[in-house]
């Protein structure tokens, strides 16, 4: 897996000075951009195969899968779904290995918890109306990989996210997205530039699903809840944007 291996002699930040390191990793994790361009008809294929659930069935979900650092992603990205749209809380949820606990403190062995994978699954009574997207930087983590499997039997729309070529995740979800971004700057740390990918992954694909939609308006938030005062300000004038 590219995502493990030791970046180049030349790039070890650990021997040089502060500002040596920090234009290393910069430029490392401006990696992720190309990556993502590379996976944009697959990214597009999603949005489409996402919007068309969505859109039929008033009650699909978005149900984001993963394990450590991209489930933190996965919520990350699925929390903002109602302040920023105004897209129902019922209607997106998650399947994080080691349960709400793991995205605050790592929990032993629980990407590996293929039992319980299957458990959350079934708690949440998915059903072939609800929308699956598993990430996974290395591509093989058993607890993602098991939820998605099983999701298929219920002819669910699964979607795979990895930042390694070829993987299982990708082969077993219904799309498999590829971000190839390589090796990580801290050899295997995937929080760095897999994350990254990961996040602005996302970011097109939950933003361009909410934009087709109708949850924008000319390029404004024009759904946004507003849940305190800066916000209450911040709708106010975009509600003025709107008519211009």
């Amino acid at each position: 897996m590219e995502t493990e291996n030791q970046p180049p002699k030349h790039k070890w930040i650990d021997k040089m000075t502060n500002l040596e390191a920090l234009n290393i990793m910069l430029d490392n994790q401006a990696e992720s951009i190309p990556a993502i361009k590379l996976a944009l008809n697959d990214i597009n294929y999603a949005v489409d195969e996402i919007f068309n659930k969505l859109k039929r069935n008033d009650s699909s979900r978005i149900i984001y899968v993963g394990a450590g650092t991209s489930a933190r992603i996965g919520v990350q990205d699925g929390t903002e779904l109602y302040p920023t749209f105004g897209w129902p809380k019922n209607r997106v949820d998650y399947i994080i290995a080691g349960g709400v606990k793991a995205l605050t403190e790592p929990i032993e062995n629980a990407e590996d918890d293929i039992i319980e994978s299957k458990k959350m699954l079934r708690q949440l009574k998915v059903t072939r109306d609800d929308v699956l997207i598993g990430l996974s930087a290395s591509g093989i983590t058993p607890f993602t990989i098991a939820v998605m499997l099983e999701a298929n039997k219920l002819n669910v729309l699964t979607i795979g996210i990895g930042n390694n070529k070829g993987t299982k995740l990708q082969r077993v979800c219904n799309i498999g997205i590829t971000l190839q971004t390589g090796y990580e700057i801290l050899a295997g740390s995937t929080r760095l530039k897999a994350g990254t990918a990961q996040k602005i992954c996302l970011n097109l694909i939950s933003t361009l699903c909410m934009s087709k939609l109708n949850r924008m308006k000319n390029g404004i938030m024009s759904n946004l809840v507003a849940t305190n005062n800066k916000l209450r300000k911040r709708k106010k004038k975009l509600m003025v944007m709107k008519t211009i």
